[in-house]
């Protein structure tokens, strides 16, 4: 085969060795190579396979529609509808402005869409899908679906879109959605269910979008769809359709809500109704209010600040969150306290000669005003502060600290919103522990005085005023307060109440219970608030109240003379009918003067609507009484005559309400 001639020796062997270990190199080589295919293909197959069908396949989140939300009698508060959105993703679209500049004249997109989207485009992963224009027409989704082609990066999709038909109507109880950020991430982490928020960009921020956010988010779904290798879908291989959200039916009455809301038109304030029986909210209102559709897709930069900015602070759920002194309010609880203790009889006479004197201190009724010899009716129905003052010394804070907390003073309530407010329900431990220095921990009787009246430092929300004015109406059977009454699977009418049973019975005796209700009945019908209440066809039980904003220091109070927002808070706290209650509230009037005046006027209007008979026209047919309660809106606040004590709040007297 190979000829060597005059070749040497020497030469053939070396030739014959470089041949071998060719040969060898050459096997060697093709061994590995024949090893490296078995173990590829025998011992990775199933690995390799699996990341090459994961190359292949695209597991497409679908998130689920969101639960509606309904009143008590079935009105949509919060619901869904269906648009189409372009998403871009920033690895794939290339340079962004060119891309704006591209779509822009085919695609309309607004300088705030814009302005929003390159900041999302700043905050966000180059891989994240970010909206660039929500809530395309028809015509403006089908061109984009025949030259989407066009737009690499750029995705059309179909998507869920919630909407508050009614506006304002009860925002700070439906509260809204947002943008899922860092903090809802955290959360969603804690509690195990970020694998279910996949492909959602929304979340509950505020309201009961939030606290019921786990019911109204429904279950996502997924399609494994197969992909090119540019990420273009080929088609559908499987998929699993996500479970819609909860339907949540709220206490809540729209009619009655939007009617009370009509009645602090132009004015700050808050009013809570609540059925007594069952602790279901009939009514939470918090003006002024701010519609939650501002903030679906992102609220703008001018919108925020309006809200931000505006002194009148709409964004603050005072019902929950404002803290107030409730001036005479307070006193039926006093009373039932002084009953209670055993430190005053409902028959016995105490003689008011208009002033309250302690250690060398006069703590004086309003105007001066000097009511003789009284009872606790009488004392309840003109609203005698000095009659309240000598309990001070006799109760005690302490005592009336620990009387009090049942009622919800000072507790949260639990209610199913958040963001509650404790408040401040005085006592020697608490003093201690709010000062520092030792002199300022040290409690005074005189303190006390100022307690008995609902002023010094009580310091409640209108939600826990409202609530244990519903206890008290309820006989010491405390209910839970709550908003949402029952949760309906989607598309199904089966609905699962949320029932509940009473957290408490505070032991009361009925004979104390009969007499404070009693002397509250008298304030309606011969007391502080008869005119308000002169001609209803029910009978209710209430208490007016003033509360004052900052103290006078001995000089005289004079409206006119006050900047508006250091001038009185209007209260009035009532339930009807007394025999047998079915609404219980509270309302204030932020710096509106007399709650004689001011605040039972409009908790008139509230039980006309809502205890009037069907054939009177009902809560059902609420036009006209809407109509009455703005009218009643535009009553300005009455100037407020006579002067009033330094130390604390004055006393109510039979014709205006006062201190």
């Amino acid at each position: 085969m190979f000829e060597f001639k005059g070749i040497g020796q020497f030469q053939r062997q070396r030739f014959r060795l470089r041949v071998g270990v060719a040969l060898l190199v050459t096997l060697l080589g093709l061994g590995v190579l024949g090893w490296r295919f078995w173990f590829l293909q025998v011992e990775r197959h199933e690995g390799l396979a699996a990341r090459a069908d994961r190359n292949r396949l695209a597991i497409v989140p679908l998130p689920p529609r969101r639960g509606d939300i309904l009143d008590r009698n079935g009105e949509v508060l919060a619901r869904n509808y269906r648009t189409y959105t372009l998403e871009v993703v920033p690895a794939h679209a290339g340079d962004i402005d060119e891309l704006l500049q591209k779509l822009s004249p085919v695609v309309y997109i607004s300088p705030v869409e814009q302005r929003r989207f390159l900041r999302r485009v700043q905050e966000s992963g180059r891989y994240a899908r970010i909206p660039l224009r929500t809530s395309l027409n028809d015509t403006e989704a089908a061109w984009f679906a025949v030259n989407g082609w066009q737009f690499p990066g750029v995705n059309l999709h179909a998507r869920w879109v919630r909407e508050y038909p009614h506006g304002e109507v009860a925002g700070h109880v439906l509260g809204y959605i947002g943008r899922i950020d860092d903090k809802d991430v955290e959360w969603l982490e804690e509690t195990d269910q970020l694998a279910n928020y996949r492909g959602s960009d929304v979340i509950g921020k505020k309201g009961v979008e939030k606290t019921w956010e786990s019911s109204l988010h429904g279950q996502t779904g997924f399609e494994e769809v197969e992909v090119t290798a540019t990420g273009r879908p080929v088609r559908t291989l499987r998929r699993v359709d996500p479970e819609p959200g909860k339907d949540l039916m709220l206490s809540i009455d729209l009619g009655l809500q939007q009617m009370a809301e009509r009645l602090f038109a132009g004015r700050r304030g808050a009013l809570v109704a609540i059925e007594p029986e069952t602790g279901e909210v009939l009514a939470f209102v918090s003006q002024p209010s701010f519609d939650p559709n501002l903030f679906v897709d992102g609220i703008d930069v001018e919108n925020w600040k309006q809200l931000r900015d505006s002194p009148d602070h709409p964004l603050l759920n005072r019902p929950l969150y404002g803290t107030y002194p409730i001036g005479s309010t307070y006193k039926p609880f006093v009373a039932l306290a002084a009953l209670e203790l055993g430190k005053r009889r409902a028959t016995d006479r105490f003689y008011d000669p208009g002033f309250f004197e302690f250690a060398g201190q006069r703590f004086r009724n309003a105007g001066s005003a000097a009511y003789g010899s009284i009872d606790l009716n009488r004392a309840l129905a003109v609203s005698s502060d000095t009659y309240f003052y000598a309990l001070g010394p006799d109760i005690g804070v302490d005592a009336l600290h620990d009387f009090m907390q049942p009622f919800g003073f000072g507790q949260l309530t639990g209610i199913d919103l958040d963001g509650e407010r404790r408040g401040i329900l005085p006592s020697t431990d608490w003093k201690r522990g709010y000062y520092r220095e030792r002199e300022q921990q040290r409690w005074y009787t005189g303190e006390t005085i100022s307690v008995m009246v609902g002023q010094g430092y009580n310091a409640f929300t209108l939600l826990q005023l409202a609530h244990a004015t519903s206890v008290l109406a309820n006989d010491g059977v405390v209910m839970k307060p709550h908003l949402v009454r029952a949760v309906r699977e989607a598309g199904q009418d089966i609905e699962k109440d949320v029932l509940t049973e009473p957290t408490n019975i505070i032991p009361l005796q009925q004979a104390n219970l009969d007499a404070v209700k009693q002397a509250m009945v008298a304030v309606t019908q011969t007391g502080t608030a008869r005119r308000a209440f002169a001609g209803t066809p029910y009978s209710v039980a209430g208490k007016t109240g003033t509360a004052q904003v900052f103290s006078l220091r001995g000089g005289q109070y004079r409206a006119s003379q006050i900047d508006e927002r250091l001038r009185d808070h209007a209260l009035f706290m009532a339930f009807a009918p007394a025999e047998k209650p079915k609404i219980a509230l509270a309302l204030i009037v932020e710096n509106a003067g007399w709650g004689a005046s001011i605040a039972a006027p409009l908790a008139r209007q509230v039980f006309d609507y809502w205890l009037a008979s069907p054939e009177q026209g009902g809560h059902a047919a609420s036009a006209a009484l809407i109509e009455r309660a703005g009218a009643a809106s535009d009553v300005e606040a009455v100037r407020v005559p006579g002067a009033r004590a330094a130390a604390a709040a004055a006393a109510d007297t039979p014709g205006e309400e006062t201190l």
